[in-house]
């Protein structure tokens, strides 16, 4: 696990230090070691957080021939048996690192070696002969990649874009569209990033840079698609199930120091503590059972988590995080992000990934587990009965009567449902956050009216599946790697933290396109399937639990009282010159002397004002 940055180009002055300078600002992603590259041609370098093969596992490693060398980000779940089978065709092995198995396999497979790959990663290989850059993704972008593009030529690469500022040819200039959609999302899902310039390498996608000629090509190399089977039987399906979640996490708890994991009250962490201790127990290996789990003052899931541990006899440390400890944390939470993420839970993790690196080194945690597995109440709502009653109703009825209520201003229990009810899926649904509506965007935002991030392609390729299955391919292709992933890299990362996602296993992923609707939102239960593979595995009460999400109480922690942020908000320029500041003053005033919630909404706003003046009312990183 580490950080990675490169440049390209022959004639950049001090080289050497300008990609240590790049490599420095990301330390704590690594801070075990570092190693660099340079010739004419380019500058590589990173920092390592140890996690496998301690002793021998430096970075760059080189070819026996010296004519190729890899810089890796991730860790390849495996390689020991990729490592056997290059061994058998007559690779010799320097290390007892996966970083080696990928660039042999590279030597032998060429692009066709990333369908190989089991794991999470972001790496570059050199091919010094060629005279090309191999820069790729993981499937589901668990690792993040970014990139400087400038007059149609890739000038730098990083794991994190605050790298990349540092590029004497880099200009930073805010990408208006990228906050436009920002408004929206609560992240931004576009390819560009809100520093114009610089993009996202997307999920499961390389680049290949000619060094000679500046050329390049950016290719998808895999992508999420259902492949639903009616015939599955239940019973079948749950044990395999269950026998592939077991597979995924013994091969995610490959590690040479020790491992423990993050536990929510939720059924997707417990499953993931249950078969580590399982796992470890058989081992004989105490020091991966270690839970930890993060709560709000007067608001905390520590009660349901405790269950879980103190069913599983684990190490349970438990934190509660004041709302002066979240507000103070933001300026530097933000900074780790580059991007504003307005997840409110992010800033929870953040905390609680500086509680579990005190214990270890590597953590693992159920990201992904709703968006494969159907996890989201929302889901379920194409599937509700009142859907059923309301077609009972005669449709000249239904426009006499429901339709013009919908269009009432006032609010009331229900119009967000008929809304929705009486609106295509398409129109309507863009993710599990939906913060500034498109009239809303409309009056707040001041200059060019840009068109929200474009989700056709996306609904084009699910046209003839269920509105909830949608409703997941949407999910996770925007939601899981805009928010989910980055906040789970980031906000562990910033602790030198490695977080490891069992739910994202490739196996585990080709399993869940298989389901059908039945198995994964059956009897109106979310998660269906999932839940009964662990029947008698995981307790019941925690098994059948509900989704609650990760509530945070911002609501009552933004009140009245807090007027430095709300100063923040409507003091900042880039605010004040792009969005209608007496409509902010308004939703300010109604959450604080009202009683509406426009928290999230408050909350968006906040996070965007910090992120501006953290990288752009000064030229620091």
């Amino acid at each position: 696990m580490c950080g990675i940055a490169g440049i390209i180009g022959e004639n950049i002055e001090n080289k050497e230090s300008l990609i240590t300078g790049m490599v420095d600002c990301i330390a704590h992603r690594g801070p075990d070691d570092d190693g660099f590259y340079t010739d004419d041609k380019v500058g590589l370098g990173m920092r390592r957080l140890s996690i496998i093969d301690l002793k021998s596992g430096q970075q760059p490693i080189e070819s026996k021939d010296c004519s190729s060398l890899i810089f890796f980000n991730g860790e390849i779940y495996n390689y020991k048996s990729l490592k056997t089978e290059l061994e058998n065709k007559g690779y010799e092995f320097k290390t007892n690192s996966d970083t080696e198995t990928i660039l042999h396999l590279y030597e032998e497979e060429g692009e066709k070696m990333l369908a190989r790959l089991r794991g999470m990663f972001a790496f570059c290989i050199y091919d010094k002969i060629e005279s090309s850059l191999f820069i790729a993704r993981d499937y589901f972008g668990i690792k993040p990649l970014y990139y400087f593009k400038k007059d149609g030529k890739i000038m730098a690469f990083a794991s994190e874009i605050k790298s990349i500022l540092l590029h004497p040819e880099y200009k930073r200039e805010v990408n208006d569209e990228a906050v436009f959609n920002y408004l929206s999302f609560q992240y931004n899902p576009l390819k560009e990033t809100m520093f114009k310039d610089i993009y996202k390498l997307n999920p499961g996608s390389f680049l290949k840079i000619n060094l000679k000629s500046g050329e390049f090509k950016e290719e998808k190399y895999w992508s999420f698609e259902f492949a639903q089977d009616a015939k599955l039987d239940e019973e079948k399906s749950g044990q395999e199930l269950l026998e592939l979640l077991e597979d995924s996490v013994r091969h995610h708890m490959v590690s040479d120091v020790p491992v423990g994991s993050f536990l929510s009250g939720g059924v997707d962490s417990s499953i993931i503590a249950t078969l580590m201790k399982k796992i470890s127990d058989s081992n004989g290996n105490a020091k991966n059972n270690s839970t930890f789990t993060v709560g709000f003052k007067n608001l905390s899931e520590g009660n349901e988590a405790r269950v879980t541990s103190d069913n599983l006899r684990t190490d349970h440390k438990e934190i509660i995080v004041s709302p002066e400890e979240y507000f103070e944390a933001l300026p530097k939470i933000v900074w780790h992000f580059d991007e504003p993420v307005a997840d409110p839970s992010a800033v929870g993790l953040y905390f609680l990934a500086r509680e579990a690196r005190k214990k270890v080194k590597v953590v693992l945690s159920g990201e992904g587990a709703d968006e494969l597995f159907g996890g989201y109440n929302i889901y379920l709502e194409p599937l509700s009965l009142s859907r059923f009653w309301m077609s009972l109703i005669p449709k000249f009825l239904v426009n006499l009567i429901f339709k013009p209520i919908v269009n009432l201003k006032f609010s009331f229990k229900g119009k967000n449902y008929l809304k929705r009810y009486f609106s295509k899926l398409e129109e309507w649904y863009i993710g599990n956050a939906s913060i500034f509506k498109k009239g809303e965007i409309g009056k707040l935002w001041k200059g060019v009216q840009y068109e929200k991030f474009d989700l056709t392609d996306c609904y084009k390729k699910v046209a003839n599946l269920s509105d909830s299955t949608k409703m997941q391919f949407i999910d996770i292709n925007t939601w899981l790697v805009g928010d989910i992933l980055a906040k789970a890299d980031k906000m562990t990362m910033a602790h030198s933290l490695e977080l490891r996602v069992p739910f994202l296993d490739i196996k585990i992923a080709e399993f869940a396109s298989k389901l059908p609707d039945r198995m994964k939102f059956g009897r109106g239960i979310t998660k269906y399937l999932l839940r009964q593979s662990v029947k008698g595995i995981v307790p019941e009460a925690t098994r059948n639990r509900k989704k609650l999400g990760f509530p945070i109480p911002l609501r009552s922690w933004l009140t009245a009282e807090r007027k430095g942020l709300y100063d923040k908000i409507i003091s900042n320029s880039y605010i004040r010159k792009n969005m209608n500041v007496a409509l902010i003053e308004k939703l300010i005033k109604e959450h604080t002397e009202g009683g509406n919630d426009n928290s999230r909404k408050i909350y968006l706003l906040l996070l965007l004002a910090i992120w501006h003046e953290t990288f752009f009312s000064s030229e620091k990183v």
